[in-house]
């Protein structure tokens, strides 16, 4: 029997990196929405011996790279499964498409051979996987910190509220951004400010104390540039089409996206690569067919 999930992505309303490790973690703070665009994971049980992954963007890699079998090892199985995944999420974006995935087949294999195990086990998990799977499992809105796997529901955003992404065409090297945050002296938002603003679902006063720590790094030479572009000029192309209520880098780059900017994706081809800009909404969590 094939067990299919919906994979969303994530934004990052709010990201700052509050500290650095010994062993070379950051410790961070962050307000994260799930939103529509999604993967679709199917998960079979087989009698072949390993690991089958398959993909339909000929790019990702389908051997042990894969998040998701980090994800069925760390769920205590590596054999008789086939995943197959349908990509919507761009890769190296920031928008945690990869821990989706893995967060979808960690759904489906709870589902399939251990239904009774509590999400918070299933998020302990997760955490072995990577940072964002807990978030991906949970879903919604979440404040986040430690390594981003200490998780608070908030309310989420309207679903009324319509999100715009637009994935430059360069990327950002998510360890060189790490790096050249290190190297400076970070300017930190009011986190607490804005935090109680979202508890409260006031998100018109929440978006102007929103901000990203990354984009106080990314313009810099080197780093998430091609032809003259950076982020900066990404968001400054999308404010000029239709002003927003937010228009932010999500995660250390490359994708930004604009809140409520109904316009916010005219006029942008010079800055597009492989994907098409996208128009989405608000979404909870991992869900099933």
């Amino acid at each position: 029997m094939k067990h299919t999930y919906k994979a969303f992505a994530k934004i990052n309303l709010l990201l700052d990196v509050t500290g650095r490790l010994s062993n070379g973690y950051h410790t961070v703070q962050m307000i994260m929405q799930s939103i529509s665009l999604h993967d679709t994971v199917t998960v079979e049980q087989t009698d072949e011996p390993g690991i089958a992954i398959t993909c339909d963007v000929p790019s990702i890699p389908t051997d042990e790279r894969n998040i998701v079998h980090k994800a069925c090892k760390a769920f205590g199985l590596d054999s008789g499964l086939h995943i197959h995944i349908e990509k919507k999420i761009p890769s190296q974006a920031g928008l945690a498409g990869g821990s989706a995935d893995a967060a979808a087949v960690l759904t489906a294999l709870r589902d399939m051979f251990k239904p009774g195990m509590p999400m918070e086990k299933l998020c302990e998990i997760g955490m072995q996987v990577g940072a964002d799977v807990p978030f991906c499992l949970i879903g919604g809105c979440c404040y986040a910190e430690g390594l981003g796997e200490q998780l608070s529901p908030l309310p989420c955003l309207p679903r009324d509220y319509r999100i715009a992404l637009v994935k430059p065409d360069f990327g950002v090297s998510t360890a060189q951004a790490y790096a050249a945050l290190d190297s400076i002296d970070i300017a930190h938002p009011d986190t607490q400010q804005a935090l109680a603003h979202a508890r409260s679902g006031e998100w018109e006063a929440m978006f102007p104390l929103c901000a990203n720590v990354f984009e106080q790094v990314l313009d810099l030479p080197g780093l998430a540039q091609a032809k003259e572009k950076t982020i900066t000029s990404v968001k400054l192309a999308i404010t000029k089409q239709n002003p927003a209520k937010l228009v932010q880098l999500t995660g250390s780059g490359s994708v930004v996206f604009a809140i409520d900017g109904a316009g916010a994706l005219a006029g942008l081809g010079e800055y597009l690569g492989e994907f098409a800009p996208v128009d989405c909404g608000v979404a909870r969590k991992v869900t099933t067919f």
